[in-house]
């Protein structure tokens, strides 16, 4: 037998990348990251429930900084997929497949994944600065 000299399939290193497979790649990473962070979610809900040492603990970690950053990343997944479905909705009924529809939405999953965050988080600060009356950090001047 012999052996041709045929291409292989061609794979990410051959084609540049686009918005469009890029942000089909983020949609399936950051569904990962949506089920690894209810873990954490369901932790801390455990936590609450099995006593005060415990809550203590739980949010000590998720209060630091790392989990803070953590839950910032997950917040920007949970809200880049529920955009991207929204998007993937329309497509299973049919609209938006023309490159230039494509990209608009693309482009509009992004910004308002970006500005839904940011959103979700400064009401959230305003809202614990308003219940502990000592600002957003928690702390007393």
């Amino acid at each position: 037998m012999t052996t041709q000299n045929r291409p292989l399939s061609p794979h990410l290193q051959v084609y540049r990348p686009q918005l469009t497979s890029m942000m089909s790649i983020t949609h399936r990473v950051t569904g990962v990251a949506l089920a690894v962070g209810t873990l954490l979610l369901v932790w801390w809900l455990v936590a609450a429930a099995t006593g005060p040492e415990a809550y203590a603990t739980a949010q000590g970690v998720i209060s630091s900084v790392i989990g803070r950053l953590f839950l910032f990343g997950w917040t920007l997944a949970l809200f880049y997929h529920l955009c991207n479905g929204i998007r993937h909705l329309f497509w299973d009924a049919g609209y938006g497949f023309e490159l230039k529809s494509a990209y608009a939405s693309g482009w509009a999953v992004l910004v308002a994944t970006v500005a839904l965050t940011l959103l979700a988080w400064v009401w959230g600060y305003a809202t614990l600065a308003g219940a502990t009356g000592t600002g957003a950090a928690g702390g007393g001047a």
